[in-house]
């Protein structure tokens, strides 16, 4: 029989697997033009979104339970004016998803429920918590990645159409 903290590492560790898979999916066919470009007038490009999720997974498993001594600048993944090679977002992002499978993977049977605080998570208290709603969060934003490529794909198409 398995047990539930073997379990718990084995399918979140497959859950963030997938969120990087569906992330390359929709963003490897967007020109580094398209990464950072916003289709609309509010809300963030494909870009900030994927800084944003890496800040995000850095700070509250790298930092608070792996330990890595990430610091997190929140606002610069919404305001970052370079715009960073596409590449090496995705590099970043792909390696911070390493590393939450990785801690995903090193929790123990006494791991799950150890107490757990972090700055803007007070309904987080354990690390199973965090693992959850740091899962959710991201494919929360795989979905808006997902509809910002499909706008970025209809107005290039509609561009060419109209050309």
């Amino acid at each position: 029989m398995t047990d539930l903290a073997f379990t718990s590492a084995t399918e979140f560790a497959d859950y963030y697997k997938k969120v990087v898979a569906d992330v390359h999916t929709w963003v490897d066919p967007l020109s580094q033009e398209q990464l950072w470009h916003k289709p609309h007038a509010y809300g963030n490009s494909v870009g900030h979104l994927l800084l944003h999720m890496t800040g995000n997974l850095n700070y509250y498993i790298g930092a608070r339970i792996a330990e890595s001594g990430y610091i997190r600048d929140r606002d610069r993944e919404f305001t970052e004016t370079r715009k960073i090679d596409k590449r090496d977002v995705l590099q970043a992002f792909d390696r911070t998803i390493d590393m939450v499978v990785a801690t995903a993977r090193a929790q123990g049977p006494d791991d799950w429920m150890k107490a757990y605080s972090a700055e803007r998570e007070p309904e987080a208290k354990n690390r199973f918590a965090i693992f959850l709603r740091c899962a959710a969060h991201a494919y929360h934003h795989v979905g808006q990645i997902i509809y910002l490529s499909r706008e970025l794909a209809r107005q290039t198409e509609h561009r060419a159409i109209s050309a």
